[in-house]
């Protein structure tokens, strides 16, 4: 599958950590791929890590200390290693698969999953090192979680299911699969967030600036201002065959049960995908997005043009600016958008 990315520091060939933010960064000994010689020990759980070396709190981590002994483990940094790496990992029978890194880490692994074990993945864990971590807090996993709390709580059998949201393309390649969906004013949002980043604001504190910026830039910009012109979709309800067209402000998706911060932007959450679209031009923008971020539901922010939906059908979208998923922009078009099988999770 062809990934194209432009923002982060995920698994893409594209993929690279700024030359100003390279200060530090520990080059890691463990294999891009696993070593094809690897052997689990006789009775030995078989656990497989992929850590990614450019997340945030890998950058000055020994990697290899980090995993230990005993472990398949491998630190791709290119999306081929990256399936290279679960082609391994497949024909060894993982009984646990862990991802070191963050929300666009776990988005590049699930995506390239996708075509290798179907919907037969085995037991996931995280180990949050990413800049963002939303997937992690939603599931109650801290930072500081080890790769032993990890394998603990498998033998245990502490484990929450998540289903993603599955997008995928007309062309016929694989899904990609990511936790939080968004469009229109999201795109330029995540850019604000993206410029967070560096100046060394991640998880919540990002979110809330980012937050804030948004809400000020479309308040107090102009009637030109590309905050408030909103975005044109194309909606295709493949349940009822039905086609609407939007001009819409934002429009934010995801099968998580809680976000950053504790916003509840999406409202009450079921256990598929829910959304809110708003209509452009926001209206009462400062009013509303305060009862709208608290979870507040209600036919006055209907009438106002902020819409809810819970547990929604697939749909094709199309869309001319792009997309957003779990932080990262990838190319506008037709794209289809459903919710995934459930993937399970070990978790404290």
């Amino acid at each position: 599958m062809t990934i194209h990315v432009q923002m982060g520091a995920a698994l893409h060939p594209k993929m690279g950590v700024g030359a100003d933010l390279l200060h530090g960064l520990r080059p890691s000994r463990v294999a891009p791929v696993p070593s094809p010689s690897f052997r689990f020990a006789t009775g030995a759980a078989r656990v497989g890590i992929i850590s990614n070396p450019r997340s945030r709190r890998n950058w000055t981590v020994d990697l290899e200390l980090k995993i230990g002994p005993g472990v398949l483990a491998a630190a791709p940094t290119t999306n081929a290693q990256l399936v290279e790496t679960l082609q391994s990992f497949a024909k060894h029978r993982l009984e646990l698969l862990v991802i070191d890194g963050g929300d666009g880490t776990v988005r590049d692994v699930l995506s390239a999953a996708a075509a290798i074990y179907g919907d037969n993945l085995p037991p996931l864990a995280l180990l949050p090192s990413g800049k963002t971590n939303a997937l992690a807090l939603d599931l109650g996993i801290p930072l500081g979680w080890s790769l032993e709390d990890a394998v603990t709580a498998h033998s245990t059998g502490r484990v929450q299911t998540r289903a993603p949201i599955d997008v995928r393309r007309d062309d016929g390649d694989g899904p990609l699969r990511g936790f939080i969906f968004g469009a229109g004013g999201f795109v330029l949002a995540t850019e604000l967030a993206q410029g967070t980043h560096r100046f060394g604001a991640i998880d919540g504190l990002a979110v809330g600036l980012s937050l804030v910026g948004a809400i000020a830039q479309t308040c107090f910009g102009g009637s030109a201002n590309r905050w408030r012109a909103g975005e044109r979709v194309e909606i295709f309800n493949h349940a009822t065959g039905e086609t609407s067209v939007r001009e819409l402000y934002l429009l934010l998706g995801s099968t998580l049960q809680r976000l950053p911060l504790g916003i509840k932007p999406l409202g009450t959450t079921s256990s598929g995908l829910d959304v809110l679209a708003v209509d452009s031009p926001p209206r009462m923008l400062p009013v509303a997005a305060a009862a709208v971020v608290m979870g507040k539901e209600g036919s006055w922010l209907e009438r106002m043009g902020y819409h809810h939906g819970h547990d929604i059908p697939p749909v094709r979208l199309t869309l001319k600016r792009g997309f957003i998923l779990d932080g990262e922009l990838f190319p506008g078009g037709t794209i289809d958008v459903r919710t995934g099988a459930p993937i399970r999770f070990v978790t404290p």
